[in-house]
């Protein structure tokens, strides 16, 4: 597996952590991101599960395609008692004219310390600063566990 390379983003003006314009690099750090596990993002139109041995199941799934864009819900099932719980549980928003991810929404209230911390930020660009983040940081993550959504090999599952 090759590692991740979105070192060669070339931003168009300097910016800082926090900044908009720091944002929208995120932005596109998070569609390279998305796109290594996903290659075929720009033609998704259903629901996969990637399976790895060493972490809980990858469950992604279509909500909405417009002509430029895609809304997809990215997560980890749970089970409980009542039921089975998603954490994290987060919306993306692929812009494909423009080759970027933008993490939409997220819960609020995560089962682990660490997303409840990231989650707690209060300020509109501090709070999608937060989210996407966390988003990138988690496709790193999923990337180096080994999971792809590609076809050829992830099983396409209905999510519980």
């Amino acid at each position: 597996m090759t590692a991740l390379v979105d070192s060669l983003i070339a931003p168009q003006c300097v910016y800082r952590p926090g900044s908009f314009t720091g944002l929208m690099t995120l932005y596109e750090s998070n569609y390279l991101r998305l796109l290594a596990l996903l290659p075929d993002v720009d033609a998704f139109n259903d629901r996969r599960t990637s399976v790895v041995a060493n972490d809980s199941d990858l469950h992604l799934e279509l909500i909405k395609r417009e002509r430029y864009t895609s809304t997809l819900r990215l997560t980890y099932w749970f089970p409980e008692d009542a039921g089975c719980v998603a954490d994290p549980n987060l919306v993306v928003r692929v812009y494909h004219d423009a080759k970027l991810v933008e993490a939409m929404e997220g819960c609020s209230e995560h089962r682990h310390r660490l997303l409840r911390e990231i989650a707690r930020a209060s300020v509109e660009l501090d709070r999608r600063w937060a989210r996407n983040m966390m988003l990138n940081k988690w496709l790193d993550y999923l990337f180096d566990m080994g999971h792809s959504l590609s076809v050829d090999v992830a099983a396409t599952a209905n999510a519980p």
